[in-house]
């Protein structure tokens, strides 16, 4: 009787073995989510209040989640150099971005290239107060004094970049009358010692952002842009209370890319719902002067996004209809 060869033995093998390879395997099995390092991207310079609550989240969401979240900062182009790199990463959980109100009022432009059905919020960490700041020793004491000192010469204003919420608040004003110059810094540090050093005659900011500053009494709000006082700072008049119809209060989201698998989206959400809830978080938005309830969940962030982008287009159009 004629022996098999070795040849005709292993053919049977390797079919069994392709057949066991077409065999779906559970994702979990195939990957555990996450295993390994989730990039957080922060779309500006080091620092600044975008890469504070990075920083702050990433530190609270590493003991929950068991990897690291190392911040990249990837400033330029008001946010939006960032923002691409979130959207040429993979739809895969492991990237995430903090968006800020800064990028996100580009959205009101038109032909804009941020838009929200290419991204997923899954929680807004923080909102506050944005306002204008004057150095300790300027001439000017009051939002009275910027008035009438805007209607005799150009004032700069530091802000983040054009298009921007800072340089909606500032075409505002121009549109009424005051003579007054954006001036954008990509870098934090440099926007926030402008007005110090004499570069710039006003600051568009967040009290919590420059706090050191304030604190110092090395430079001092003069109005506020919110829907009401500023409770950490009761004497500064806010916009709402002049008959300023603008607001757009700075905000920071965290962003997935469109196309993350549900279960990892979900995942992400409820650790940073978790960690926004906790007292080491909370303490941060005191020491911000931040809303107290400026956490919103994933399921209610996209219905505040889009709130928050009406009130940027009304007030362009508020804008065009005085130019």
């Amino acid at each position: 009787m004629r022996r098999p060869s070795a040849r005709a033995a292993i053919i049977p093998l390797l079919g069994l073995v392709a057949a066991t390879m077409l065999i779906p395997v559970p994702a979990a099995a195939q990957d555990k989510y996450p295993s390994r390092p989730i990039e957080f991207i922060v779309p500006w310079g080091p620092g600044g209040g975008a890469d504070q609550v990075a920083r702050k989240i990433g530190q609270l969401l590493e003991a929950d989640l068991k990897v690291s979240l190392p911040v990249v900062n990837v400033p330029g182009a008001t946010g939006q150099t960032g923002h691409a790199k979130l959207l040429s990463a993979n739809a895969d959980g492991y990237t995430i971005e903090v968006m800020t109100g800064d990028t996100f009022a580009l959205a009101a432009m038109p032909n804009s290239p941020i838009k929200l059905a290419e991204v997923i919020p899954i929680g807004i960490l923080i909102q506050q107060a944005s306002g204008f700041f004057v150095a300790e020793n300027s001439p000017m004491k009051t939002w009275a004094d910027v008035e009438a000192e805007a209607k005799k010469r150009p004032l700069k204003v530091a802000i983040t970049g054009f298009n921007s919420p800072d340089d909606l608040s500032v075409s505002y004003f121009a549109a009424r009358g005051m003579k007054l110059q954006p001036v954008p810094y990509a870098k934090p540090g440099e926007r926030y010692t402008s007005i110090i050093g004499g570069h710039a005659d006003l600051l568009y900011e967040q009290a919590g952002d420059v706090r050191n500053f304030v604190d110092s009494k090395q430079i001092r709000p003069v109005i506020f842009f919110y829907g009401s006082k500023v409770d950490a700072f009761p004497s500064i008049p806010t916009s709402t209370s002049l008959g300023h119809d603008i607001t757009l209060p700075q905000f920071r989201v965290v962003l997935v890319k469109a196309g993350t698998d549900p279960a990892r989206v979900k995942m992400l959400s409820d650790a940073i719902g978790k960690a926004a809830q906790s007292p080491d978080f909370k303490a941060y938005l005191k020491e911000q002067y931040a809303d107290e309830a400026s956490y919103v969940p994933a399921d209610k962030t996209q219905a505040y996004m889009q709130k928050w982008l009406d009130e940027a287009r009304h007030l362009m159009a508020a804008i065009a209809a005085k130019k």
